[in-house]
């Protein structure tokens, strides 16, 4: 239903250009110029404005002649026709006078006489321009695609002009909103990073504490203990029909578990001889997501790919949370093997660690860091909660069921 005062169209009849771009000779690609050569890594998933990732450049030659088909300018707007993911889409600012792309990205130009270019980003970002492009890409072999063609075709909904500045308007404001928490995000995340190599290492000391060195040592000797996991039999359904969490590497991710679909029972765990460990237990991967460090939110037990670090007087098992996860790097560097990338036990128990001569310098330590992720992750779900808040407003206005005054 097309709201009154809107009128139905494509994108073909309301864009001067729509049109892919082409991939030149590697030896056009050069360090040489200021003209990007943008790819899908450059675009930005859900949409965003300004490129992102690691830029390459071409020849101004090659811009000018071979390329001069798919010159992009700043206010077009682009996005990828190869997947997955679909749905990568970008603004272009005025960072560059001039771009140029590859063959997977589609450059959207505007009809500014009917079209303001701000709304043209943002409804080709909305829900219901990516659920009619998901619909009709071709999928084969892993890989999605959509045609030039269809991207030409893509219907819209189109309010006067005046309405769309409008509608552009209010959600640029949430636009601003996120990229300012975004920007507080990444600094936070940044102090973080410095606090754990500061405190962490001893390099940073509390007043109460100086003049009493740290120590470092191998990690086996200041904890308890150091096990792995198992695998119960597959084949015996009974030990797959319990109520303890089974976790193994597939289940985490960026230091959180965030999948635990299977359990077994107290007869699978005895099979497997293997323990179930108890809430706040320190886990770390020691093979392929090589250093992956989570701490387990209730009793659970572990694959033999993972290994529970058990603290022992020594050693605050907080502090030792925050020290695998500092050293996750380090524990990946450590991993061997041709295909697939193992730490072996006795390089773990290795491992060197600075260690405070007291826990209660521990304790102070884990204080601070413990701070710095609380900050984290109030930023990370004002952005989430912003992000949601943003997708639910342009369903609505850039369909037309609320309405803005102009």
């Amino acid at each position: 239903m097309v709201p009154e005062g809107w009128h139905e169209a494509t994108l073909d009849g309301i864009c001067t250009k729509i049109t892919k771009g082409t991939t030149p000779p590697k030896s056009e690609i050069v360090t040489d110029s200021d003209i990007p050569f943008l790819r899908v890594n450059n675009l930005t998933p859900g949409g965003a404005k300004g490129v992102s990732g690691e830029l390459i450049y071409v020849s101004s030659a090659a811009h000018e002649k071979l390329l001069a088909r798919s010159i992009a300018y700043p206010r077009d707007t682009l996005m990828n026709i190869v997947g997955p993911p679909l749905g990568k889409v970008t603004f272009l600012t005025d960072e560059y006078p001039e771009y140029n792309l590859n063959q997977a990205v589609l450059i959207y130009r505007p009809d500014e006489q009917q079209i303001i270019p701000e709304f043209l980003y943002m409804f080709i970002c909305s829900f219901g321009a990516q659920q009619w492009l998901e619909a009709r890409s071709k999928k084969t072999s892993g890989q999605q695609n959509l045609t030039i063609q269809l991207g030409k075709e893509l219907p819209v909904a189109l309010p006067p002009l005046p309405e769309q500045r409008k509608i552009a308007d209010i959600l640029s404001t949430w636009d601003q909103a996120i990229e300012k928490t975004e920007a507080l995000l990444s600094n936070a995340r940044t102090q973080k990073r410095a606090l754990m190599q500061q405190l962490l290492t001893g390099k940073r000391r509390f007043p109460e504490f100086e003049g009493q060195p740290w120590k470092e040592v191998e990690l086996g000797d200041v904890v308890s203990g150091i096990k792995g996991g198992g695998t119960p039999d597959k084949s015996n359904a009974s030990f797959w029909e319990g109520e303890v969490p089974w976790v193994s590497v597939k289940d985490l991710k960026a230091n959180v578990i965030y999948a635990t679909i299977d359990t077994i029972s107290e007869a699978g765990l005895k099979q497997s001889a293997s323990n179930a460990f108890e809430a706040g237990t320190v886990v770390v991967s020691t093979r392929m997501a090589v250093g992956v460090t989570v701490k387990l939110g209730c009793r659970m037990a572990i694959n033999q790919d993972l290994k529970a670090i058990l603290p022992s007087k020594k050693l605050n098992n907080e502090f030792l949370y925050h020290f695998m996860k500092w050293s996750t790097d380090k524990l990946a560097a450590l991993g061997t093997g041709s295909t697939v990338k193992g730490i072996k036990l006795l390089d773990l128990r290795r491992l060197p660690i600075w260690l405070p001569p007291s826990l209660e310098e521990q304790c102070r330590v884990v204080d601070v860091l413990e701070d710095a992720d609380a900050e984290v992750e109030s930023l990370t779900s004002d952005l989430s909660r912003l992000r949601i808040e943003k997708k639910a407003l342009m369903q609505q206005l850039l369909t037309g069921k609320r309405r803005v005054v102009v």
